[in-house]
């Protein structure tokens, strides 16, 4: 009976010793593909890294391009001048590089060489020692002190003669008299 037993529990020993090496083998096996895995997870993870890096230097670089897009946008040549003509290519140099912009509200139109139309005034134009001198009066004013001075003037002139708003003015006139009129009727007797 001991020996049965004996044999018996040598016999459990040996499938539990089997059993214990299978299951090493199967740890030793996952363990394996484990760290496979977690070596791939890290190579993806410093590629991720590196793919962030390059997108965040292509997103400065964007942003970069975007500021250099609007300044040359800014920069387009907004006169084009005349072949051969001296004055028109030194104004259109000036308008063309004008720091401000927004401030060049009338433009210079050419009709001859040296006459220009600005807004409702016609100008005579000249350059004398690279310098753009126009005609006012009987002198000579520098294009900036001209710009600075007539162009609200010109400005003011286009908003008078501007058909829409005088019509707005005129139906907002008669749409108060109107209603006055309906107000100061008498009433029926």
């Amino acid at each position: 009976m001991l020996e049965q037993e004996n044999a018996a529990l040598k016999n459990e020993n040996v499938a539990l010793l089997t059993d214990k090496d299978n299951l090493q083998r199967e740890l030793t096996t996952a363990s394996q593909y484990i760290l496979q895995l977690e070596t791939q997870c890290h190579d993806a993870n410093l590629r991720s890294l590196a793919i962030l890096k390059e997108l965040k230097s292509a997103e400065v670089e964007i942003e970069t391009l975007k500021a250099y897009i609007i300044d040359l946008k800014a920069r387009i040549a907004v006169y084009i001048p005349v072949k051969g003509d001296v004055v028109d290519r030194k104004l259109a140099e000036y308008i063309n590089n004008f720091p401000d912009r927004n401030k060049l509200k009338i433009m210079f139109m050419r009709e001859s060489n040296g006459v220009y139309e600005f807004g409702q005034r016609k100008v005579m134009v000249k350059v004398e020692g690279n310098k753009i001198q126009v005609r006012v009066g009987g002198g000579y004013l520098s294009i900036d002190e001209f710009i600075d001075q007539y162009t609200p003037v010109e400005l003011e002139k286009l908003e008078r003669n501007n058909p829409l708003k005088r019509f707005s003015e005129k139906v907002a006139v008669q749409k108060l008299l109107v209603g006055r009129e309906r107000n100061e009727a008498s009433p029926v007797r």
